[in-house]
């Protein structure tokens, strides 16, 4: 009798398939590449204003792309690259706080309620002068004072254009909570401008 056919075992075609079908190391590292230089200018302005000095952005940027090269093998070509690498860039930058403060969970503005109402923020209008990203010194140093949560969730709410549901799971916190620190983010950045440049910024912030 002829040597019989071997059938494949159940389920061994599909991973054959998929091994055969998946791009090789060489590609997805081109590919990673590509990606970066093309969200490099607006990932570096992110984490310049995340950490507010030019040596730790780089220094944080690094970490981000070290991370995500690392887990680039995981990364979902269906989704957002950017959302991606700020998801990266916001963990590497709270991990680093956590260093700094040898705490082994990130609680920078103290308590915060939980259940914060759904009514209209009262300090909306210092949201409007984010929105233009070549910010001028006074902002820029506005923002490098706010605490670091409400910097965070007021850079991707309002420079970023995030949508709360997708901070609060970068953030690992609930909407309520980011609710409450975009407001309170706004309201500290409106205060400091109309305290140390109210010349400027007395009738665009209030």
């Amino acid at each position: 009798p002829g040597t019989r056919m071997r059938v494949p075992k159940k389920g061994m075609l599909g991973t054959i398939t998929e091994w055969m079908t998946r791009p090789s190391r060489e590609v997805r590292t081109a590919d990673f590449e590509a990606r970066i230089a093309d969200a490099h200018p607006k990932l570096f302005s992110f984490a310049l204003r995340l950490a507010s000095n030019r040596t730790d952005a780089e220094d944080l940027l690094q970490e981000a792309y070290v991370r995500a090269f690392r887990h680039w093998d995981k990364f979902d070509a269906s989704l957002s690259f950017s959302s991606w690498m700020h998801r990266i860039l916001v963990n590497a930058h709270i991990d680093g706080l956590r260093r700094k403060k040898r705490s082994p969970a990130i609680s920078l503005d103290g308590i915060e309620s939980e259940f914060v109402r759904d009514v209209a923020d009262p300090a909306p209008d210092a949201a409007h002068l984010l929105q233009d990203r070549t910010f001028d010194p006074a902002i820029e140093a506005a923002l490098a004072k706010l605490n670091p949560e409400f910097r965070i969730a007021v850079l991707l709410a309002d420079v970023e254009g995030m949508a709360y549901e997708e901070i609060a799971d970068m953030m690992n916190t609930s909407v309520g909570t980011v609710r409450s620190r975009i407001h309170r983010g706004r309201k500290a950045l409106r205060d400091r401008l109309l305290r140390e440049a109210p010349d400027r910024y007395a009738g665009s912030a209030r």
